[in-house]
């Protein structure tokens, strides 16, 4: 409207996903078994809502035009703005003018992002594919070049740091991660809570002597291509690697019964974690790093696999946002596009025994809709029945769910959605394919379940 036009042309054309939000109001929606916006479903307030969130940052954009900044000049000069005692105090002068209740209306939208899970279902399921985690990511960006983050931000975006050292004696951390007190402590000061154990014994010592762990990417380049055919790599997320390393492992185990040979990837970090709390020029250096690997190992011919659909599905989408044709060619796929195209000459059996039942990750279900009928159909080759469940999301959203501001909400996305189909069914027979709703189950139920892939290894076993 009128309002918009008050918006530079080059300004609306740059924030084209806010921009182009027509009003529909598709996002005000209740079903609890839809995946479409959680957070509206859980406040039942609209500004928590996709449409919600593009109005409050077009609003944002009109003010920033009225006192005439232009916010593509900002970014452009955030590169510049080294990390100084000088900006340190602007920051915490602003800061504490905002705590003292100075108004900024930033706040506000700030506040709506605050609440997003970040699990992109409104770029699919919306008519007009309003991206909110893209343009959330750099208004945050632009929101802490002038407020201080708060520490759960800093740990986050540095997850695939720490997490590769700490899993170096996973027993001694995990004393510190599942103490009471320090539990309580970083709830209240930190802004973390229920932090996940990590994986002990270790993905390593699981994998000890196995040619997975032996065979380097050199020794890969030496071999005749018809050679490299008999060959998978297996690429690491910090999730499955160091908090759930069973499923890798497992995931190895189920490729050697396939008749490949797996190879596990050394760990690149993938970014998604700084991209999520708006860290994009560190996410930026992070997928260029990341992509040059990718692309080198995509020169070997060989088919590339990922276990995690958020971080697999950020080398796809994210990446392509912010390198650009810079980011290559190469390609990971998920697990089950690739066990549905090495199964594809196996005949669909009729199924035998009980079904099993796949609670999608909501990411991988809005992008990939073909994703649960690609599962049923590897299943029923090796005589299995399998359901999938339309359960909407399951409120952890990777680390959404602990934070403790988040934490209420996350629990409640769960009973509205996840809980009642959980309660329904054998626990042994659920399946999930992310590691986030995987979390969400072992924390809120206290017993865990398996990503589909085991349930197949336990098959062909």
């Amino acid at each position: 409207g009128s309002f918009d036009r008050q918006i530079p042309v080059t300004v609306r054309e740059d924030w084209r996903g806010a921009m182009e939000c027509n009003g529909n109001g598709l996002c005000f929606n209740f079903d609890v078994n839809s995946p479409m916006c959680p957070s509206m479903k859980i406040t039942r307030n609209r500004l928590h809502s996709p449409k919600g969130r593009a109005t409050l940052t077009r609003e944002w954009l009109r003010l920033l035009a009225e006192q005439g900044v232009d916010p593509r000049q900002l970014e452009q000069t955030l590169p510049q703005n080294t990390l100084s005692l000088r900006s340190f105090i602007s920051k915490l002068k602003n800061t504490r003018q905002a705590a003292r209740g100075e108004y900024d209306f930033s706040h506000e939208v700030k506040e709506a992002m605050a609440g997003c899970l970040g699990c992109k279902a409104c770029s699919s399921q919306c008519p007009i594919k309003i991206d909110v985690p893209s343009f959330r990511s750099r208004f945050l960006q632009l929101y802490h070049s002038r407020y201080l983050r708060p520490v759960s931000d800093h740990l986050v975006a540095a997850v695939e740091s720490y997490t590769p050292l700490m899993a170096r004696a996973p027993r001694l951390f995990n004393f510190f991660l599942t103490n009471p007190q320090l539990q309580a402590f970083s709830r209240k000061y930190i802004g973390m809570a229920d932090l996940p154990a990590l994986s002990s014994p270790t993905l390593k010592q699981q994998l000890a002597g196995h040619q997975a762990l032996q065979t380097s990417p050199d020794d890969l380049r030496h071999l005749s291509l018809a050679e490299r055919q008999q060959y998978v790599l297996v690429v690491q997320d910090p999730f499955t690697s160091y908090y759930e390393a069973r499923l890798v492992s497992d995931f190895i185990s189920l490729i050697s019964k396939l008749g490949f040979k797996p190879v596990l990837v050394p760990f690149t970090p993938n970014g998604k974690a700084q991209h999520v709390k708006g860290f994009l020029q560190r996410f930026a250096g992070t997928a260029r790093k990341s992509a040059g690997v990718l692309n080198e190992l995509a020169a070997l011919g060989i088919p590339m696999v990922g276990t995690d659909p958020a971080l697999v599905l950020c080398y796809r989408d994210e990446y392509r946002q912010v390198l650009g044709d810079a980011r290559g060619d190469f390609s990971v796929l998920l697990a089950h596009e690739w066990l549905n195209q090495v199964t594809a000459g196996r005949a669909e059996q009729q199924p035998v025994g009980e079904a099993w039942y796949l609670f999608p990750h909501c990411t991988e279900n809005t992008a990939l809709p073909q994703s649960g009928s690609h599962w049923k159909s590897i299943f029923s080759r090796f005589g299995a029945k399998l359901e999938t469940v339309n359960a909407g999301c399951c409120g952890m959203a990777g680390t959404y769910g602990h934070e403790t501001r988040n934490l209420d909400n996350s629990l409640g996305i769960y009973q509205l959605s996840w809980q009642p189909h959980m309660q329904q069914r054998a626990r042994h027979r659920c399946l999930a394919t992310g590691y986030s709703c995987r979390s969400q189950v072992k924390r809120i139920e206290g017993e865990a379940v398996r990503h589909p892939l085991q349930a197949l290894l336990e098959m062909v076993s």
